[in-house]
């Protein structure tokens, strides 16, 4: 529920035809006086929590009562009881007052240089291209962000953001989600390769096609990941049989160890595969083929979801993101 010139919209429990009263006249204030009422159950004592005489609590609860044009409260011999209407309007603003009070604490936490806290997840070429540049930005003028990402897959990804665990994601939306609990924002394709080992028998520096692959190990993705779909797809395409004998593994760490003690192929994003090759540990380990098609993946989105309003802090990090894009 977002404020608006100290104004809220309506609960979403209240009927539509209530909607333009509540944009006008249902003020912070009055979330407060019916929260106040749901711990109490007394005006007197709502009344002194919010510093208020006890008349101008009942007024107040009669001016909203005639905002809503449904009652709030029961009169009881000591003290009162919220109706549905008033316990479901209760509920909504407390969960208001609380994020106010959340945005208030990370605003001043931002201004002091304490920071706040930022839940993302993405995708691996995103992560490297897009996040780790966008953090090293953020750190030089807010070093106490607290900032924890997870990379894994678009489906864990997004059932994550829909659990309330991720500000937002760089991923895609997976096909068996409802699109409409998402807003999406599409910026870029994930570019792929094969990996091997240094000295593996097709690294020998010819073009290597689908049906040089078949006969030895792969690493893959579980199934129904994207990446392994590209590669299922280009073998379909080409009348060649799947690789049949496949790993399983979402873990990076595990598929680098594999493909550098074996034969083992694997197919990662180009952005991870250039950036070990650049670095220290598997640099001169691992060598990218060169095949004689591409790989390229469905592109991937900056993606929060629908009517959940970002932090302070996730909504610095979701900016600097687009800038690196920019």
């Amino acid at each position: 529920m977002m404020e608006k010139s100290g104004y809220i919209s309506r609960p979403e429990s209240f009927d539509d035809d209530t909607e333009g009263l509540l944009r006008s006249a249902l003020k912070v204030s009055h979330m407060r006086m019916i929260v106040a009422l749901e711990d109490t159950g007394q005006i007197s004592a709502a009344a002194q929590m919010l510093n208020i005489s006890q008349p101008g609590a009942s007024r107040m609860i009669a001016d909203m009562e005639n905002i809503l044009g449904v009652p709030l409260c029961r009169r009881l011999p000591r003290g009162v009881e919220l109706t549905p209407f008033g316990a479901a309007l209760a509920r909504r603003g407390r969960t208001m007052l609380l994020e106010l009070r959340e945005v208030d604490r990370e605003i001043n936490d931002l201004k002091t240089g304490k920071g706040g806290v930022v839940f993302l997840g993405a995708v691996t070429a995103p992560a490297i291209s897009l996040a780790v540049p966008a953090i090293k930005r953020i750190r030089k003028d807010y070093p106490r962000i607290e900032i924890s990402m997870q990379v894994d897959t678009s489906g864990v990804l997004a059932r994550e953001l829909l659990a309330s665990r991720h500000d937002f994601i760089i991923a895609r939306i997976p096909d068996d989600l409802n699109p409409r609990l998402f807003d999406a924002r599409v910026i870029g394709i994930e570019k792929a390769c094969l990996i091997v080992r240094r000295g593996h028998p097709l690294a020998d520096g010819r073009v290597v096609r689908p049906e040089d692959l078949t006969d030895f190990d792969w690493v893959f993705q579980p199934g129904g990941s994207l990446l392994r779909r590209a590669i299922e797809t280009t073998f379909i395409s080409q009348n060649v049989p799947l690789p049949d004998r496949i790993l399983n593994t979402t873990s990076l760490l595990l598929t680098m160890v594999m493909v550098s003690q074996t034969d083992a192929i694997a197919p990662v994003a180009l952005d991870m595969a250039k950036f070990i090759n650049a670095g220290d540990g598997l640099a001169g380990a691992i060598e990218i083929l060169p095949t004689a098609f591409d790989i390229d993946v469905q592109p991937y989105s900056i993606i929060t979801a629908r009517n959940r309003a970002l932090s302070p802090a996730a909504r610095f990090l979701y900016d600097h993101i687009l800038e690196e894009i920019r």
